[in-house]
Parts: structure tokens; C-alpha cells; sequence
């Protein structure tokens, strides 16, 4: 009777467990808002967009199989889909983890800013490409809009151009998300004379004022200018590090141009896992910590 008793509790705790899977799946599908989850995954980039409808973006993956630990915290255990991976540029810490994601997560579109690279990490990312079952792959050039759902998108601001004989960096691509009155940008490891250039073309001054920017090259000196963040003017700046990497990210001398242009400093290091969520009319941020 005693053994009759525990079975029964297991399977009722088993089928509780499952309901709580299902919903945490439906509810973020539909939630009617947009979240950028800048994932905990070490030195590299991840960043989890998921559109008001439930339309889901993964820019990079990260250095490791880290992702894969990342994403059933964001999407729900049971989603195993992603309907487009933006590769910004083919340097390790940004794409390792991503023939990881192309082999447990069904992907229907794939881009990057076209850099070749001859390094494994690379190989193998660009073999999962190939291999994945009706993924569409195709190269990012300024002009194009991807719609999110709901009336959200991302506009491709860089490349403009053919960037295959740059060095990695220099050809990352720069998206603007954008959802009613919010934004967000995004930025790859782009230096500061290609963020000064962005803002020479931006003669408008309209396409790079954004509420939450996602530091270049992880904080580094070479990134995150002054020209950059008063045209881009952030409230708050995001910073994806491994805490005691050896590159000394985020640099002080970037922190301290953050600071002066009166943004928050929000990292990795510090918080895990950084959620931004917008309505539309205002973002609210969620640490893992």
C-alpha cells in the first residue's frame, strides 16, 4: 500500500511537472510583449529575442555548449524551435555554440554578414547550416527588416557593404530592434570607427536612438565611443562578459564613457542572465540574480 502511495505521487508530481513545461511554452508564444534576453553563457555573446507573438531570433551563441543551457530557461523546456539564428560575425565566442543550437533546435532561417573564416569553430557551424533540414541561409545587408510579430522588427544597419576581406570585427552586424516607442541595439563586436561611421550615415538622427544598448565587443576600449552613445543615447547599457576573462572586459576606460553619457550599467558578470521586457510603451529589466 505504501509503495501503491508513492508511485501515485510521483506520477502526479511527473504530470504537475509537464503542465508547468506546457504553459511556461504557451505563455511566452503569447505574451504580447518583447523580450531580449541577454543569456548568461560566459565571454561571448548570446542574445534571445522573442517577438510579441512568439516569432523567436537568436543572435550568436556564445563560446561553448552554454546556450543549450541558457535557452530552455527562456523559451520553455519543450520548445525546440527557432524560427532565425543572426550570426554577427564567425569569431568563436559569438558562434561556437551555435552547431550546438543547429543540432537540438529545428531553425528556419540563418544570417550572417558573409566573412569567411577557415577556423574549425567555423567549419562546423557552417556544416550544421548546411545540413539543417529546410533552413533558408541568406546575408545580412542594411535595408533589410525582419518583423518580430505585433508591429516589433529589427532592421539591419550593417554591413552596407561587401565585408568578406575585413577582419571579424569590422563586419559585424548591427541590428535596431524596435517595438511601439522602444528599442534596443544591437551591436556584435563592431569597433569605434565603424560605430562613428553608422553615425554618419544616420543623418536623420532617427535610426540609432535606443533605450537599452548592448555594449560592443563585450566592453571593450575599442568599442563604445562617444560619438556612438550620444547618437544611440541609451538608458541603459548591457554588457555580456565572463566574469574574470582574461581580457580585463569590460574595460574601465568604456565604463566610464557609459557613465558619462548618464546610462546604467547593467552585466553579465554581475546579474546572470539580463531579461528586457517591453509592452510597447516601457521596458523592465529582469536579472537572473
Amino acid at each position: 500500500m505504501q509503495a501503491s502511495r508513492g508511485t501515485l505521487v510521483v506520477v502526479i508530481l511527473t504530470l504537475l511537472a509537464i503542465n508547468v513545461f506546457v504553459w511556461q511554452t504557451v505563455l511566452a508564444q503569447h505574451s504580447n510583449t518583447l523580450r531580449v534576453s541577454i543569456l548568461n553563457i560566459g565571454q561571448g555573446d548570446s542574445i534571445l529575442v522573442q517577438g510579441p507573438t512568439g516569432i523567436q531570433m537568436l543572435i550568436d551563441g556564445g563560446p561553448d555548449h552554454s546556450v543549450l543551457r541558457e535557452l530552455p530557461r527562456e523559451m520553455g523546456f519543450l520548445d525546440r524551435s527557432l524560427n532565425l539564428i543572426v550570426e554577427t560575425h564567425p569569431d568563436k565566442d559569438h558562434i561556437a555554440g551555435l552547431a550546438y543550437v543547429l543540432d537540438q533546435y529545428s531553425v528556419s532561417y540563418f544570417m550572417s554578414p558573409g566573412i569567411p573564416d577557415d577556423t574549425q569553430t567555423a567549419a562546423e557551424v557552417n556544416d550544421a547550416v548546411a545540413h539543417e533540414p529546410g533552413l533558408q541561409a541568406f546575408t545580412a545587408r542594411r535595408g533589410m527588416r525582419i518583423h518580430l510579430g505585433g508591429g516589433a522588427y529589427a532592421d539591419v544597419l550593417y554591413p552596407d557593404r561587401d565585408v568578406s576581406k575585413l577582419p571579424t570585427n569590422e563586419g559585424s552586424t548591427v541590428m535596431h530592434i524596435v517595438y511601439g516607442k522602444t528599442s534596443f541595439m544591437m551591436t556584435g563586436d563592431l569597433p569605434s570607427d565603424k560605430e562613428e561611421y553608422l553615425v554618419g550615415l544616420d543623418s536623420a538622427d532617427s535610426e540609432l536612438k535606443s533605450d537599452v544598448l548592448k555594449a560592443g565587443h563585450h566592453g571593450s576600449k575599442n568599442s563604445s565611443s562617444d560619438a556612438w552613445l550620444a547618437a544611440v543615447h541609451p538608458s541603459i547599457v548591457a554588457i555580456s562578459a565572463g566574469k574574470g576573462n582574461k581580457y580585463g572586459h569590460p574595460n574601465p576606460d568604456a565604463i566610464a564613457r557609459i557613465k558619462n553619457e548618464g546610462a546604467q550599467i547593467a552585466t553579465t558578470i554581475d546579474s546572470g542572465t539580463l531579461d528586457f521586457i517591453s509592452d510597447g510603451s516601457v521596458i523592465r529589466e529582469k536579472t537572473e540574480r
